[in-house]
């Protein structure tokens, strides 16, 4: 009588369940899921680790975008990793993998972060901002081309997190003595940080996170991702522009004074360049660019500082290291998700588009990474379509449409990615509240158009 009840029951909810499953999917696949909601309902202890690694985790991704009582992001990461192993939700060997498979990444943020700090401390980005302005000739239109252009090449050269971080307050510095209105340029520094960040192997942590530290070599990443770039930062420009068009064509009453740099910030600028090539290089040999970059930084450091200890001992106390333990927290917590169905939905969505004609997969593809990277920020949804992407066996194309997702897609939010959050919290050091309401009504505007040119650049060129 029990296996009877048990036995209709079974039934009931198969039915419940396959009825809206059947309007999009096939009925092998609806069946599948089907199954799947019937084991956890038989087994209450895996729907128990179920729900509590999805709630978990997505309340410590909520408390570091949000920021409560100002406590740091990476509080709330490594805490998080560390209530997922000892609720035994992820056990202690995968989380520690999970952790080690970041290594690339630490020493890739390291470098660039010290690259970067070398570059601030010693005027380099006060200095392209004044150039700017200097050459702007009181014309704001010829201004904003001068910023954005500027943002391109920081971004590409020193990641978009520089650009966001370290570049904006050296703009609004230079934009606030001309008593002109400097959101336009804020926007500015802000959307071509992700929009350039695919240009170079090394214009974003994020290309490491994504193809899992095995970059293509620089000739076939500029083969895949040059024409997409271009293609995203002139729809960027263009969309910018018309959104402050009417701030822009007023004209520059005071302009700022001029600016030079000292020995040491020529050195820094120099030593910037000089490990920008060797990255360059090593990227177009197929070598791992995260020992390189961190050791580009630290001789980039020395030789600014030759002989005077009190530069490195500034360098050194300017990065902000507790980066690296807030991405090594977001590792661990990836992995707790990918146990629990996160890596199957992904890889699920990747073979589906894979069998769609190439413009409507892989826009899928695209905006589908990046509009859920809005939602958990983009680093731990890079992690999860890299993983994705080798369960799905997914070609290089398909792989190529998960990263413009992943990189151009947080220019939606405030919340798609570490640099958009880094240079909201330098807004609001400087007294710019922009709302997150605020960013996205641009955002809204910018991002459709920029990712699906990119996307379809990507298919024109690649088919």
């Amino acid at each position: 009588m029990a296996a009877e009840i048990r036995n209709q029951s079974i039934q009931s909810v198969r039915r419940l369940v396959n009825l809206p499953l059947t309007f999009c999917l096939n009925e092998e696949r609806s069946r599948r899921v089907c199954d799947n909601v019937l084991f956890m309902l038989d087994h209450p202890a895996q729907l128990a680790i179920w729900i509590s690694t999805w709630l978990l985790c997505g309340l410590v991704f909520f408390l570091i975008l949000w920021r409560p009582r100002r406590i740091p992001e990476y509080v709330w990461a490594v805490a998080g990793a560390v209530l997922l192993v000892v609720f035994r939700l992820l056990p202690l060997p995968a989380a520690w993998t999970a952790i080690r498979s970041g290594t690339d990444v630490y020493l890739f943020l390291a470098g660039m972060m010290l690259l970067a700090e070398l570059a601030r401390n010693h005027g380099v980005f006060d200095w392209l901002a004044a150039e700017a302005m200097g050459h702007a000739r009181r014309s704001q239109t010829r201004l904003f081309v001068l910023v954005y252009g500027i943002g391109i090449v920081v971004t590409a050269l020193l990641s978009n997190d520089a650009t966001a971080v370290l570049l904006t307050p050296a703009v609004l510095a230079v934009v606030r003595r001309t008593k002109t209105s400097p959101l336009p340029y804020l926007f500015a520094c802000a959307f071509i940080a992700n929009a350039a960040s695919f240009v170079l192997p090394i214009s974003n942590p994020a290309n490491l996170v994504v193809f899992d530290g095995q970059l293509p070599a620089l000739v076939e990443w500029l083969r895949i991702f040059l024409i997409p770039s271009v293609a995203a930062i002139a729809m960027t420009f263009l969309v910018l522009w018309w959104h402050s068009r009417k701030d822009l064509r007023l004209p520059i009453h005071d302009g700022a004074p001029p600016a030079s740099l000292d020995a040491k910030g020529r050195r820094a600028g120099i030593g910037i360049l000089l490990a920008a090539t060797a990255l360059l290089v090593t990227s177009a040999m197929g070598g791992t660019v995260g020992p390189a970059t961190l050791i580009a930084g630290i001789l980039a450091m020395f030789l600014v500082a030759r002989t005077d200890g009190r530069v490195i001992a500034a360098a050194l106390r300017s990065v902000s290291w507790s980066v690296i333990p807030l991405v090594a927290g977001l590792f661990a917590m990836v992995a707790a998700l990918q146990r629990v169905g996160a890596l199957a939905i992904s890889a699920h969505a990747l073979q589906t588009a894979a069998a769609w004609p190439p413009i409507a997969g892989w826009s899928a593809v695209a905006f589908g990474f990046g509009i859920t990277a809005n939602a958990i920020n983009n680093l731990p949804m890079g992690l999860i379509g890299a993983a994705a992407v080798v369960v799905a066996h997914s070609a290089r194309a398909l792989h190529a449409a998960v990263l413009l997702g992943i990189d151009l897609g947080p220019n939606l939010s405030v919340t798609g990615s570490l640099a958009t959050i880094l240079w909201l919290i330098a807004m609001r050091r400087e007294h710019i509240e922009v709302s997150g309401w605020r960013f996205l009504r641009v955002g809204i505007l910018v991002m459709p158009p920029a990712l699906f040119l990119a996307v379809l650049a990507l298919v024109l060129t690649q088919r």
